[in-house]
């Protein structure tokens, strides 16, 4: 499974962007399906994760209500919406698959064997 990121870029505090990862691969509607970011100098961070068949969320709570997850299993594509952007914020995005919606391993960056290469979002003040 590959996937490609894109969307990142520079955006004033308070303001939107909407992340996008595309996965190759013919079963991607059951795939389980999860956003990370990581700063400089800090752990990889779980944001949100999104379930295969039943498109079920879960947030970490430093980004509910102003993230949201979202799929297109005919664009084989997850979004991330980020709105109320704040400064810290900032940092590298990444996405990630694996091969199924396991709900007790998809807060954890050791839950997904696949991994996007990440795209930068810079939120200035």
């Amino acid at each position: 499974v590959q996937l490609q990121a894109s969307g990142g870029g520079l955006v004033q505090a308070g303001g939107s962007l909407k992340l996008s990862c595309t996965a190759s691969g013919r079963t991607f509607g059951s795939y389980g399906m999860g956003w990370f970011r990581q700063a400089p100098g800090k752990e990889r961070e779980f944001l949100a994760a999104i379930g295969g068949s039943l498109g079920t969320t879960y947030y970490a709570d430093s980004v509910k209500g102003r993230f949201s997850i979202s799929r297109d299993n005919a664009k084989n594509t997850v979004y991330l919406q980020m709105n109320s952007l704040k400064p810290e914020d900032t940092a590298v995005y990444y996405c990630a698959a694996r091969p199924s919606t396991n709900w007790g391993v998809m807060r954890m960056a050791g839950g997904y064997p696949y991994w996007g290469q990440g795209t930068l979002v810079t939120v200035s003040s």
